[in-house]
């Protein structure tokens, strides 16, 4: 009797200590999410389309673990050797290149390797570049002299023969054969900076490889910026020596000039220069891009320095002849290229050609709606190629008779492909079949007969597919990322779902809610409301909301995300330029406002309410803590913009104007202008290396806290960048002080 008693005992913790551990498994932890790699999923290798997009090449891993070049025949993803890693080891060396990135002669006869990158502020563009012939098996260092990592944006000439680079801002040529290196430009020092941009132009217009080849080999383009009258910012680094050390960076602040900026032309023989005339001040417009359409045509981009007009113009080196062929206002401002989660097109702001090149593709809203238009470039005749009352969201690839674009009528917080013809007549097309609701985007071949398709909704991490177009049919599945999905099935996953909300000053605003498992509407949930707010970020999509989300429902916070005007949401121009001169005011109020009719549902704790944010969300935290104290209880503010006069004059006089014709309003709108009225709880957060929100607005915005003796807590990375990611521990650490915070500071039942 006793001996069964003790086996029930046992049997009974045994049972216990299985379900103990399996409602274990199905919770997340910090460590789980960031120190550890049970829930990695998998991505895409980088596509590289060759022969005209009917093969793709990917960098893949070898046996033993080297890098190695693998063909893809994209009608049926047929794959074979490309290069071999055996064939990229340098002399003397155990181990092949590690390819970071490639490029193809125009004969295919030779590709370029990029490889031992070094990073320059936000992306590695300086590394060493090598050569191998696939007729002669030959590898070779281009620029073996130089030292190692320091050569940038190296490209083939157009007659294989050549390839240029730049080294500390000056444009070299290498010779293939004899192997004689030409210096093209003298007088690149940092100040003077050719063939690549400064800070700003980098971080604002995406601009980073700034010369290119003509069609006949016998010129280069390329941009010269002068930096030499830009205010220098220094960071400080306490920490890698006794002493501290200064980290200068030239940044020009809001209200200071840009770079002054010119584009030219040198001869690769003769190394004569000369200068496009472009026409207005060089101190101040910005020219955003410069493309060869054929060997003996250039177009140019020109933006004021309100950013409010667009010139483009047509440059013939033959007769010196400048031509402008297309003018564009507005009374806020012109974007380039729109930002936009359908979009990895930062920084490529070249027209997309289309008709032989007769014509180049241009999206504007002066319609009230985002639309393509196709301009020739002989005329500037414009055609209309997406009639509606409707937002397109990005454009991507021209087939013969079509352009290839995103958007999404009927729903702003998802994307689809569709297609419209080239002649401006017929029907608009939507490409994405119905099963893939959520947020699909595409990496389109050069032919336009095949893409990538990525696809994603809130409940689902990203799949890609090899499709052929236009009929969107699947030829492979390259990532499933079953496993993710597989061990995501373990856990105690949320329920999202998006809404609308109408603000007492009748804006109709779009959210997404996040709700922990097991929700019982009877229940009142302390809420954490996540954001944005500016020009740069949507939040509210159908896009998958990603481990911390479902980590902070499990702990049983009901997660909000919306998207106020001004952010860049497929509502029309009205709801995204209204933000023009009301940064930090208009969107703060909508947020606020809409986050009241939140807290009438009946499932909310209003007391228990709590926001947070990351750069423009960091300033959304700080205007909502100060501004609207009594909504708002608990606040993290991580690398935020305090005071709108430190943040680089290309985005924030964007969007805000010079700050000399209108400098209240960048006072009105700064977070620290306000923050007298701090009532509740407050965690800032800024790494002390960051080269684009300044540890300065920290420092800043605590000066003020302590004038108006508000208390606050605060966290400082050391030598961290934007990003707060550099070093071990440091992105598990962070998520531990801001999780932390937020349990403290909520009643949780």
């Amino acid at each position: 009797m006793k001996r069964n008693y003790i086996l029930f005992l046992l049997a009974l913790f045994v049972k216990t200590a299985v379900l103990l551990a399996q409602q274990t498994d199905s919770l997340l932890t910090i460590d789980r999410i960031y120190n550890s790699s049970e829930f990695q999923g998998e991505r895409q290798r980088p596509v590289f389309w060759i022969e005209n997009g009917d093969a793709y090449v990917t960098i893949e891993r070898s046996q033993n673990g080297e890098d190695q070049l693998i063909k893809h025949i994209s009608r049926n993803n047929k794959k074979s050797l490309y290069l071999p890693a055996e064939k990229i080891r340098p002399k003397g060396k155990g181990i092949s290149l590690r390819i970071e990135n490639f490029t193809l002669s125009p004969d295919g006869t030779k590709v370029l390797i990029f490889t031992n990158s070094s990073r320059v502020w936000r992306s590695n563009t300086k590394g060493d570049y090598w050569v191998y012939d696939f007729d002669t098996g030959k590898l070779q260092q281009i620029g073996k002299d130089f030292s190692a990592s320091s050569l940038m944006f190296a490209k083939f000439s157009e007659d294989n023969a050549f390839v240029a680079y730049v080294h500390d801002f000056n444009i070299y040529k290498e010779d293939f054969t004899t192997g004689e290196v030409t210096q093209l430009t003298q007088d690149g020092d940092g100040d003077i900076i050719n063939g690549t941009f400064d800070w700003v132009y980098e971080e604002e217009f995406g601009m980073r490889d700034g010369f290119s080849w003509s069609p006949d080999a016998k010129k280069i383009a390329f941009w010269q910026l002068d930096a030499s009258e830009i205010g220098t910012f220094y960071m400080i680094n306490n920490t890698d020596s006794v002493y501290s050390k200064p980290i200068p960076l030239q940044y020009p602040k809001t209200g200071y000039n840009p770079s002054s900026a010119k584009v030219g032309l040198v001869n690769v023989n003769s190394k004569e220069i000369s200068w496009i005339p472009v026409p207005g001040d060089v101190v101040q417009h910005y020219l955003p891009a410069m493309q060869w359409v054929d060997g003996d045509l250039l177009l140019i981009q020109q933006l004021n320095r309100k950013q409010n007009k667009l010139c483009v113009y047509t440059y013939r080196p033959s007769s010196g002849n400048l031509e402008k062929i297309y003018m564009e206002t507005e009374d806020t401002w012109v974007d380039l290229r729109y930002p936009d989660i359908s979009s990895n097109q930062w920084g490529h702001n070249d027209f997309l050609l289309t008709d032989n090149n007769s014509a180049l593709l241009r999206m504007t809203e002066n319609d009230g709606w985002r639309h393509i238009y196709k301009i020739d470039v002989n005329n500037g005749k414009q055609t209309l190629l997406t009639p509606g009352e409707f937002d397109v969201a990005a454009y991507y690839a021209v087939s013969k008779k079509e352009i290839y674009f995103s958007a999404s009528p009927d729903n702003p917080a998802q994307r689809y492909l569709y297609s419209s013809p080239l002649n401006g007549k017929g029907k608009i097309k939507r490409l994405t079949p119905e099963p893939f609701s959520g947020v699909n985007t595409y990496n389109i071949s050069p032919n336009g007969k095949y893409a990538l398709h990525h696809h994603t909704d809130a409940e689902t991490p990203r799949t890609t597919e090899l499709i052929s177009l236009p009929h969107h049919k699947t030829i492979s599945t390259l990532v499933d990322n079953g496993a993710l999905k597989n061990k995501l099935k373990t856990l105690q996953l949320p329920t999202v779902e998006f809404f609308q909300v109408e603000t007492s000053e009748g804006v109709e605003v779009e959210g997404r809610i996040t709700k922990p498992s097991g929700f019982d509407p009877s229940k009142k949930y302390p809420v954490i409301f996540h954001v944005y707010g500016e020009p740069w970020g949507q939040m509210a999509t159908d896009t998958w909301i990603g481990l911390y989300d479902i980590f902070l429902a499990q702990k049983g916070f009901v997660i909000i995300n919306m998207d106020n005007r001004g952010t860049p949401s497929l509502k029309g121009s009205d709801w995204r330029k209204s933000i023009y001169r009301k940064v930090g005011v208009l969107n703060t109020n909508d947020q606020a406002l809409a986050a009241k009719e939140v807290l009438q549902w009946d499932f909310i704790d209003d007391g228990s309410v709590s926001v947070w944010g990351w750069s423009g969300g960091g300033s959304m935290t700080l205007n909502l803590m100060f501004r609207y104290p009594e909504i708002y209880k608990t606040g993290v503010a991580v690398a935020a913009v305090a005071n709108q006069l430190f943040y680089d004059n290309i985005y924030q006089e964007r969007y805000m104007g010079l700050p000399q014709e209108n400098r209240e309003d960048f006072i009105e709108g700064s977070p620290a202008t306000y923050a007298k009225n701090l009532k509740g709880n407050l965690l800032i957060v800024h790494g002390t290396g960051d080269d684009n929100v300044h540890y300065q607005n920290m420092e800043y915005l605590i000066n003020e806290l302590i004038r108006h003796n508000k208390q606050f807590q605060m966290m400082s990375y050391p030598n961290r960048s934007h990003r707060i990611y550099e070093g071990k521990n440091t992105q598990r650490h962070l998520y531990t002080l801001i999780t932390n915070y937020l349990l403290e500071n909520n009643s949780m039942d």
